[in-house]
This record gives C-alpha cells, structure tokens and sequence, in this order.
C-alpha cells in the first residue's frame, strides 16, 4: 500500500484532530473541575468528561458527512449508556451545545459544518456510531478522544488519537497533544505552572501558548509536527509543519525513558528495576497519555516501557496512532519478546508477549529485550 492512498484521509484526519484540539482547550478552561457535574465515572474508575463525548461525537459526524456514514467505521472507546440515562440530561446538554460551538468552527479548520445545529439525538446517534470492533479486514479508524483523562482534568498532559488501520495494518496516525510544551525540560511541569512560567518570561502575548498536531502515514518515512492554531488564526498546513524524528542516542546511560503515570494499570517496580539493569540513569520522564509516543518521535526521550498488571488488556485506541508516528520517525516499537505489535484482533492488542516497548533505534532495543528475557523468571507479574 502506497502512503500517497491516504492523502484524503490524512487530510481530514489531521484538520479534525485540531479542531479536536480546539475543542478539548475550550472545555478544559471553561467547564471541567474536578468536582463539577461534567465530570462522571466509568465502570473501570476512570473519569469521563464532557471532552470525551463531545470530541466523539464530532468525530463521528465529520468522518461520516466526509465519506459517508455507510463507509466509516470506527473503533472508540466511549458509548452512550451514560448519557442515556434520564440522570444526565444536564450533562447531555453541555455535551450538545459544546459539540454544535466546536462544529461551528469547523470552516476555519477547512472542514464542512452542519446545515443546521444538531439535536440531542444526532449527537447520541454520532458517539453511538463508533460501535465497531475493528478485525483483521476493511477500514477502520480507531479513535481516543481524550487520552490521559486524570491529566486532562488536572490541566496536565492529555492527547487526542485518530488512527486508520486498513487490513489490520495502521496505515494513517495523528496525536493531537493540547498541552505539550515546545522545549523539552518543560514536559516536568505541571502544565497550569509552565503556562504562568512562559507567561512572565517571554515577550510575545501568544509565545507561551502550546499544542501541536503530530501526523504521518504508512511507508512514508517521515512524520510530521503542525502548530495549533489560537483566536481567529485559519489552519493552514502543511504550511507551518516540520518534520520530526527519533533521538540519535544508544548509550542507556544518557537515554530518558517514559513510563505511565497511572500505577493501576501498569508495573512501575519492575520498570524501575529493568532500568537499573539496563544501565538507565537518568529520571524517568512520566506523563499521561500517548503524549509518551510524542516525546519518543520527537527525540524528547528515547524509551516507553509499559508492563501491565496482571488481568489489563491493552486497548487498540491507547496506541495506534503513537506507534506508527514512532516507526516513522525512525524508531521502534514491539511487544516484550520482541515482536510487532498485532491491531488486527479486534479492540485489544490480543497475543501481547508481556509489555509494550518503544525506542528511538535498534541498540537500545535490542538490550531492553535482552535486559527482559534475563530478568522476567525473577519477577513477580
């Protein structure tokens, strides 16, 4: 498959991550606390906000209007059973009125808008569209429309991911990544801290602002960086993107490697202790979401590490699109053991030999593994 194929849907994918962006920046600043009503709970304990849904639903819609509703299936991790409930009409509201103002903007990202405002039901029958499973044939795109939700809420590190996997393959990836600062120290920040930092340091009214849109597609060999947009700015692109690429290092000692914030879902003693045997010195760099993907693909750290606890799967939306943005800035990325990682069976990386490795190149890799096979008999996972 040529990457050239996909320039339509990568077209579309990237205007309608940034205006997923911009619709995630306005809901974060004006309607989520974390003890508001636009935050409720999942079954699994992870919040939901208003951007989940909201981001969902206008995905849906925009994908649907674009290639047509009988063409378009999508894998996304949120459903309407929340929403449903007579107990959230407030919530379905704010849902509602937040999804028609982002569509609204839509013409500035070069997208179409709805001829009308969308009702209640549109907007439930748009989220209750992404009800596909995925599998090894056709086209689907595989969305998270808030990854890193406990960042989102904090004001810290969030992403939105919109992957294209065709015949089980990823074929297009674009990370939306809201708050992701533009020099590398900064990512030890909390986000509300860097934004008053930069505020008092630099000149220009607008030079503090953060954001980026990371993009690529299958076979292509290059990934991309493009600014977001702020006020009454018009996405233009590729106008303003540059390209971006993995870190050069392979000495452990000198590497920064990522791990999950989140300690319910992921082994941090083991991370830990596998760094040490692999010679990893420095501190760990640990942010919410995919955003560890774009450190990866942008040389800001060299490792992602995630070893899950007993009884997690890993879900496909949480990383497709980071993967493929890594591979083609020149990185790697595989299971424990080594081998690619499998989107092809369905909502969950299914067959996933132990934990999910991500390196900027081959050495590093290579002894990561190794360092794995030596010391996995002596854990306790």
């Amino acid at each position: 498959m040529e990457a050239e194929n996909y320039s339509e849907e990568l077209d579309v994918a990237v205007r309608v991550v940034h205006l997923a962006c911009s619709l995630c920046q306005r809901v974060q600043e004006g309607l989520v606390s974390a003890t508001s009503d636009n935050v409720k709970s999942k079954d699994d304990d992870s919040p939901v906000t208003v951007a989940d849904w909201s981001v969902q639903a206008m995905v849906s819609w925009i994908l649907s209007e674009h290639f047509g509703s009988q063409n378009v299936s999508i894998v996304a991790e949120e459903d309407v059973e929340t929403l449903s409930n007579p107990d959230s009409a407030g919530l379905l509201d704010v849902v509602v009125t937040t999804v028609n103002k982002c569509l609204a903007e839509a013409p500035k990202f070069g997208l179409k808008k709805p001829a009308k405002t969308l009702g209640n039901s549109q907007v439930l029958n748009a989220i209750s569209r992404c009800n596909s499973s995925g599998g090894p044939k056709g086209r689907h795109w595989v969305l998270d429309p808030v990854d890193g939700t406990l960042g989102f809420v904090r004001g810290d590190q969030y992403a939105i991911a919109l992957a294209l996997i065709e015949d089980g393959k990823v074929v297009i990836g674009v990370l939306g990544c809201p708050n992701y600062p533009m020099r590398k120290e900064w990512l030890n920040y909390h986000h509300e801290h860097y934004r008053a930092m930069t505020e008092s340091l630099l000149p220009s009214p607008h030079s503090w602002d953060v954001g980026c849109v990371m993009y690529t597609r299958r076979g292509c060999g290059k990934a991309w960086m493009q600014p977001l947009i702020h006020g009454d700015e018009t996405l233009e692109w590729p106008n303003f993107a540059k390209s971006i690429q993995v870190s050069s290092i392979d000495d452990p000692a000198l590497a920064t490697f990522c791990e999950p914030m989140e300690r319910a879902n992921s082994n941090h003693s083991f991370t830990a202790g596998l760094a040490h045997s692999v010679g990893l010195r420095k501190k760990p760099l640990r942010v919410y979401s995919m955003v560890k993907y774009a450190a990866i693909a942008r040389g800001d750290a060299e490792i992602f590490m995630k070893f899950a606890t007993a009884g997690y799967k890993e879900k496909i939306w949480d990383h497709a699109a980071g993967v493929l943005i890594v591979e083609e800035a020149g990185g790697v990325v595989t299971d424990a053991g080594g081998r690619p990682l499998d989107f092809s069976k369905g909502m969950y990386l299914e067959g996933l030999d132990r934990g999910i490795i991500a390196c900027c190149g081959v050495p590093l890799h290579d002894k990561i593994v190794g360092a794995i096979f030596a010391s996995w008999d002596s854990s306790n996972l």
